[in-house]
């Protein structure tokens, strides 16, 4: 293991344990005074040993005996966190506390002892990881620049954004302008750019490439500039403001192109910028990994992005086997398919491709052989592997995070390749394990949310589906990070992943995924916090994960609850999905710690009394979606809920509750009327919803002011015209005979509606001078629906409309064209005529929709751009 990837680990983890310890001591105020000192003497230990962490990670090369140290280091902080969690088992086990806080405390001191030996061995040896070279980055630099020393560089696959950016850079605006070229690292911006850069700088009085890696800062970027790439004499001693006054003067008048290749800070990019004069048709080339960055100096339309995609299949291969096989490019017989599943594993990544090529051009052109290479990719990948080059490459994206962020991308390496990660799901399972850090005025999910978009931006985690309101629906990363990650997990005992016959685990092991069939611990494990279990077999776990904060098994051939369950007493989040059980006991009351508790295609339609005492609860899902109902309104099927349900005050999901059948004896005590409670709430899912209840949810409602979304299975809507507040509304499986929009139009604050086989008319009226505020529109599988009319003054403000699965609609929605502010049309499986008709050559119907920037048409998956 890279032993700047381990300080970055152990960095990361003191960090993150000492915000624990600060939590810790605020929360348990009635600790035991010796208890209290002992935890403060851990953290005054902490911050002098994250300090010396702080110091040794400016070093890039570090001996083997820094590499032990933080080791050492790390064992430490998971043991301190062993601790805190041993004293909350202790306050939820109350015949054993007086025995265990003795224990405790004889834990604490044994570690203090063991963090000022630590801190004393780096005193003792005060050479460890205190000389700094370029070593660590050699091979890193060697692969980024290559492009721009070797002569015959592949552009297989670039020639497209080649000529786009070409077209670009030469264009005459009348100003300056700006591209960032952004994407994952190993997809090949600088090879793309710097083929760029040697066909248009002729066309410019003044051309300069220049490097800005993390190791510069601006002033040496603007000395680089000046010095070594403009040829000016500079004063030595310079400051950043008589250099950006030195070239703002050297480029006034001229007409420029400057490329500034792996930008890492945004900092940078701003003082370079005040050194930029406006130049007639100048030009200035960014290439980054970071998306933020990009996407944050995108403040007016000088400055645009060219996002940078993979290789497509038929690209990918034949960059691989022109690597692979330099003699003729052809693949021989018989290595077809392990070509495939190597390419595979590239998923289109040309760093890859390449190294791996080139990796295999030198190895006997045998199935065997190649086989080996395949299996063993994980290894290779390692820094002493013969592909190391392509984890340094990747690691740097990593190193660059802070501690928080390095938690959270490391969580991905708990899922299967071929699973993809839904976006809630796996914010969730953040939170639970303590990842997301509070903010004021901010749920912890609304803080995730903002974890996983500067990942996404970042290019470390990849969106795979999008929701109709423009957030992904799943995650995942690339199968070459995936591997990467892998390693870090497995070498810093973030994370056991066991693919096949379960070998003894290690006492230490603190989160463990089973990706195999069948799966039985009898071992003691006191260490694990979180246990996943991706296979179809069965799964046995006893009462020896006494520490368990999450717990996964969805799709495991459960017919009972577990009982061992309501003993883990300081589980998080449990997740049963997609089981056979068919009710919950009693004593799951006792999980006074349960954040979220999935029960999401199961059989069960009850929960019992014993749940409103879970008051940390934030998401409850109980529900089923029964596709083979021959009644719309009963696809999803809810839960019979408690009566008492506003108990559980920090709800931010419910979904789906039964509103049938609910206490009619004891109206003004009603589950309906105990929802205003729930004013924490963001989703609500009801189903079953009487004529008569409508005006008791709706008195609720109005207090959830943080309610984002409504979804409503109900055969009457007439109750929805009082919901003045809404902001969203899913009206789903209702099969309404009355059109839904006469009572919906008046709502005034609403901003996107969704009618999901909610409607068996065959015409939906918009009125003139309705849903002013409506921004996103959604209609799908209304079955019956023949036109749509939308009268002039009608949605003014509307941005986004998705019509999907609407089989009998060939016609365009008759006013579309009066739409102004319609930013982008999506259509998902819509009949051909209808699709024919927006098409851009020969589409009759074209000239109705040419102001909409962005038209996609979705057929069995496979997009269309009718942009």
């Amino acid at each position: 293991m890279n032993s700047d990837i381990g300080g970055e680990i152990a960095g990361s983890a003191v960090s993150f344990l000492l915000l624990k310890l600060e939590a810790f001591a605020s929360r348990e105020w009635n600790l035991q005074e010796n208890i209290k000192m002992a935890v403060q003497n851990l953290g005054r230990e902490l911050r002098s040993i994250e300090a010396l962490l702080r110091d040794a990670a400016s070093k890039k090369e570090h001996d083997h005996q820094f590499t032990v140290w933080i080791q050492n280091v790390r064992d430490q902080a998971y043991a301190i966190e062993d601790v805190l969690d041993l004293f909350r088992l202790d306050q939820e086990s109350m015949w054993r506390r007086l025995k265990m806080r003795h224990s405790i405390n004889n834990l604490i001191q044994d570690i203090d002892r063991s963090l000022q030996n630590i801190q004393q061995t780096k005193e003792r040896y005060p050479s460890m990881a205190s000389y700094s070279t370029n070593a660590g980055n050699n091979t890193y630099l060697h692969v980024r620049v290559a492009p721009l020393f070797i002569g015959n560089v592949d552009t297989v696959g670039i020639e497209e954004p080649t000529n786009k950016l070409v077209s670009w850079a030469l264009e005459p605006k009348q100003r300056l302008e700006v591209m960032f070229v952004v994407g994952m690292a190993g997809l090949g911006k600088t090879t793309l750019v710097h083929s760029v850069y040697e066909r248009v700088k002729q066309n410019f009085d003044c051309h300069v490439w220049t490097t800005a890696s993390k190791s510069k800062t601006k002033l040496d970027i603007l000395w680089t500039l000046l010095v070594e790439e403009l040829g000016c004499t500079i004063t030595q001693g310079a400051d950043v403001v008589a250099l950006t006054h030195k070239l703002r003067k050297f480029l006034n008048n001229k007409r420029y192109v400057i490329v500034l290749d792996d930008l890492w800070v945004k900092d940078v990019w701003e003082s370079i910028r005040l050194a930029l004069p406006n130049g007639k048709d100048s030009r200035i080339i960014i290439t980054t990994r970071r998306g933020d960055i990009a996407n944050s100096c995108r403040d007016d339309d000088s400055i645009d992005i060219h996002k940078l995609q993979p290789l497509s299949p038929q690209r990918a291969e034949q960059l691989f086997y022109k690597k692979a096989f330099s003699r003729n490019g052809r693949c021989p017989s018989g290595l077809e398919e392990v070509s495939k599943s190597i390419l595979q594993k590239c998923d289109g990544l040309p760093l890859g491709i390449i190294e791996i090529g080139r990796l295999l051009s030198i190895k006997a052109p045998t199935k065997n052989e190649w086989k080996i290479l395949h299996d063993s990719l994980e290894s290779e990948l390692r820094s002493s592997g013969e592909l190391s080059n392509i984890m340094k490459v990747l690691s740097a994206s990593y190193n660059d995070l802070p501690y928080h962020l390095k938690y959270c991308f490391l969580y991905m390496s708990i899922f299967p390749e071929s699973n993809p990660v839904k976006r809630r799901r796996l914010i969730r399972l953040w939170i639970a394990e303590g990842f997301v850090i509070e903010k004021r005025g901010k749920t912890l999910e609304e803080v995730g949310e903002e974890y996983l978009n500067e990942l996404i931006d970042r290019n470390l985690i990849k969106a795979n589906e999008m929701d109709f309101d423009g957030r992904p629906t799943s995650v995942g990363v690339h199968s070459l990070m995936l591997k990467m990650i892998l390693s870090v997990s497995h070498e810093e005992n973030f994370c056991t992943v066991r693919t096949g016959a379960v070998r003894k685990l290690t006492e230490n092991t603190r989160r463990l995924s089973i990706q195999k069939e069948d799966f039985d611990v009898s071992q003691d494990l006191p260490c694990v916090r979180t246990f996943f279990s991706f296979g179809i077999g069965k799964v046995r776990i006893g009462s020896n994960f006494k520490l368990l904060k999450v717990l996964d098994i969805q799709g495991t051939p459960l017919e009972e609850f577990p009982s061992v369950i309501t003993d883990l007493l300081l589980l998080r989040y449990l997740s049963l999905r997609n089981t056979n059980i068919r009710s919950i006991p009693r004593s799951l009351g006792d999980l006074h710690h349960l954040e979220t508790l999935d029960l999401k295609q199961t059989l069960v339609t009850k929960v019992p009394k014993a749940v409103l005492q879970l008051e940390k609860l934030r998401h409850l899902l109980v529900y089923r979606y029964n596709m083979e109902s021959v009644l719309p309104f009963d696809i999803v099927q809810g839960f019979k809920a408690p009566k008492r349900m506003g108990a559980l005050k920090n709800l931010q999901k419910l979904s789906f509750v039964k509103a049938s059948g609910q206490h009619r004896m004891s109206r003004q005590h009603s589950m309906i009327q105990g929802l205003e409670s729930l004013t924490q709430l963001r989703k609500l899912g009801i189903v079953e919803l009487a004529k008569e209840d409508g005006t008791s949810l709706c008195h609720a409602i109005v207090k959830m002011r943080n309610l984002h979304s409504l979804n409503v299975t109900s055969l009457n809507i007439e109750w929805v015209s009082s919901l003045h507040d809404l902001v969203r509304i899913r009206l789903k499986w209702s099969s309404l005979a009355e059109d839904p929009i006469a009572a919906l139009q008046n709502l005034p604050y609403l901003v996107e509606l969704q009618l999901l086989d909610a409607y068996t008319g065959t015409q939906l009226d918009f009125s003139s001078g309705k849903f002013q505020k409506l921004k996103i529109l959604d209609l799908q599988q209304l079955e019956q629906l023949k036109s749509i009319i939308m009268e002039e003054g009608t949605l003014p403000c509307l941005q986004k409309l998705i019509i999907s699965h609407c089989s009998k609609l060939v016609r365009l929605p008759r006013g579309i064209d009066k739409l102004i502010h319609l930013q982008m049309l999506l259509l998902h499986d819509m009949p051909e005529p209808f699709v024919t008709r927006l098409r851009k050559n020969g589409g009759r119907l074209r000239h109705l929709v040419h102001h909409i920037p962005c038209i996609h048409s979705y057929k069995q998956g496979q997009l269309e751009d009718l942009s």
